[in-house]
Order: C-alpha cells, then sequence, then structure tokens
C-alpha cells in the first residue's frame, strides 16, 4: 500500500520564471552553477512563504529566522531584508502570481572556486533563489494518516534544529518511510522517544478542548505554529507546551499540524489507531479558520503586485 501523494503538478506553473542573483529565468533553464554550496553540500538555508491576495503572511519573521539561520551557519553576505522582498516582488509580477501562491526562498552560502567543503573557497558571495508557484495548501482537509517512522530528529548536540537549512535528508527518510506505509507524512520523534513533528510540519494534540504541542528542542521554531499558540490565547483555548508522548497522541480527542504550505489541517489516524471520531473536530475547525482568516488579514503587502 502506498499513500497518495499530498502535492500535485499544476499546469499553470508550466511556464514559470524563478529568481537567481538578479535573473529570472525560465523553469526549464539552469540557473545554478554546480559549484554552489547547495550542490556541494546542501550549504543553504531556506524559507516557504505563502502570498494571500498580494501580501505575505509573516513576512518579516521569516525573513529573520532566514537570517538568524545563515549567521548560525557564518555565512559572509546574507542581503538585506529589502533585497530579498524586492526579488519575491519581482518574481510574482513577472509570473502575474497574485494569491494562492507558494513561494520558496532559498539562500546559498555561493558559489565555490573549487569543489569543496571548506567555506573560504566561497569568495562570490552568497546565491539568492526566488522560486513561486501557483499551488493550494497542499493537505486533505478531510483528515492525514501519519505513520512514526524510525528515523529520528536530531537535538542540538548533533545539528541545531533552529538552523533552518537545506540538507533534508533526515525528513525525506522519514518521509520514504511514511509512504512505505501507506500513510500521507511520517510522525517523528526525538533521541528521546518524544513526538517531535511530523516530517514537514509541527503538531498539536487537543485534549479536553485545549492544546498540547512538543516544544522545539528536536525541531525548527515554527511561525505557522507560534501563530496558532497567539490566537488560541486571544480566542481563550489553553495551551501547553511540554514534552508529549506517542501514547497521548494516540489518544487525543484531535490532532492537528501546522505549516506554511498546508496551513491547518486535522490528523485522524496514527500507527493505524483512529484519533479520536476519525474525523477533523470542531477544535481543529476552529483554529483552521482562526488562522486562514488571520493570515488572509495581516500580511505584508507587496505594492508592487497591484490588484
Amino acid at each position: 500500500m502506498i499513500g497518495a501523494m499530498l502535492q500535485k503538478y499544476d499546469t499553470r506553473n508550466a511556464d514559470l520564471r524563478y529568481w537567481v542573483n538578479g535573473q529570472l529565468l525560465h523553469r526549464d533553464q539552469p540557473g545554478l552553477s554546480p559549484f554552489d554550496s547547495v550542490v556541494q553540500g546542501g550549504d543553504a538555508v531556506w524559507e516557504g512563504l505563502r502570498l494571500y491576495r498580494g501580501a505575505i503572511f509573516g513576512l518579516r519573521e521569516h525573513l529573520a529566522r532566514l537570517r538568524r539561520s545563515a549567521t548560525a551557519l557564518n555565512f559572509a553576505h546574507i542581503p538585506g531584508d529589502d533585497e530579498i522582498i524586492s526579488a519575491v516582488t519581482a518574481t510574482l509580477r513577472s509570473n502575474r502570481m497574485y494569491d494562492g501562491v507558494h513561494v520558496r526562498l532559498t539562500l546559498t552560502r555561493g558559489v565555490k572556486v573549487t569543489s569543496g567543503m571548506d567555506p573560504r573557497l566561497n569568495t562570490a558571495g552568497s546565491t539568492l533563489i526566488v522560486l513561486a508557484e501557483h499551488k493550494p495548501p497542499v493537505y486533505d482537509t478531510g483528515g492525514l494518516r501519519l505513520a512514526t517512522a524510525s528515523v529520528r530528529r536530531p537535538g542540538p548536540d548533533v545539528l541545531d534544529p533552529k538552523i533552518h537549512h537545506a540538507n533534508l535528508l533526515n525528513s525525506i527518510l522519514a518521509k520514504i518511510e511514511a509512504t512505505a506505509a501507506g500513510a500521507d507524512d511520517a510522525l517523528m520523534l526525538d533521541q528521546r522517544g518524544f513526538v517531535a513533528e511530523t516530517n514537514a510540519t509541527h503538531l498539536f494534540a487537543v485534549v479536553g478542548g485545549g492544546l498540547v504541542t512538543p516544544g522545539t528542542a528536536a525541531c525548527p521554531e515554527g511561525i505557522t505554529r507560534q501563530t496558532v499558540l497567539e490566537l488560541a490565547a486571544g480566542a481563550g483555548i489553553p495551551a501547553v507546551v511540554r514534552d508529549v508522548s506517542l501514547s497521548e497522541m494516540y489518544n487525543a480527542d484531535e490532532i492537528f499540524c501546522t505549516g506554511t504550505m498546508g496551513e491547518i489541517a486535522g490528523v485522524t489516524v496514527i500507527d493505524g489507531r483512529t484519533i479520536g471520531g476519525g474525523a477533523v473536530g470542531p477544535v481543529t475547525a476552529r483554529v483552521a479558520r482562526l488562522y486562514q482568516e488571520h493570515a488572509a488579514a495581516n500580511g505584508v503587502k507587496l505594492e508592487a503586485l497591484g490588484g
């Protein structure tokens, strides 16, 4: 049994143009050097952005996380926010994109003078890549199936999860396991055996009408996750951040995951166990509605896109 693919090819993206260091290229045109650090060793940081009616929700927060990650990796050159926003705006305008768009923003250490691991081989500055695609939220709103992967999330003693890096093999290996198990995504544990996140999103459990979510010792600090915690506080929904065991997830009233690309999506099965009533629950539906309304109303408007 093979799980269904959550993402599909959208024909509207057949002729999209993407940005590489000031150039807008057709998707079929190569734009990266084989000497680029992302090719040489996955040496890059990234962010996912979502465009709602000409505005990007959480843009400044995403750019701040990108900057923190690049600083932690000791990138010699990190473009300023205005430069990145200008590149994003130019890419969206070139593709006539205004709504329902996912933007993959990647910053690499740059091109090396010769292949090798040593960052001193990078003398040309960083490489900025902007890839924008027409893409609706990718998760099935009817409920996701998760399977716990044997691959664990590393802690900061192995690779600090606060660095939002582009080396995603850990997640990819977990995703392969989940697909083989017939699930939509993988549930990943930390090195102690507590729940960390999925291979692509953060997790929340609904217990007694309140929210419980794992800490971020073994996963990135999610911007959508933080937004949900803030919205819950404003809506009078109790929320606790603590260690969460797998058996607690099995016995939760509801489960949902959070992420920029999938927004809020309910989980109805974990490792063959039906969660709650086996359907997306009322708290999940309420949180999803709160988030969608908030994200659509509070983005950073990119004026050059027009209406």
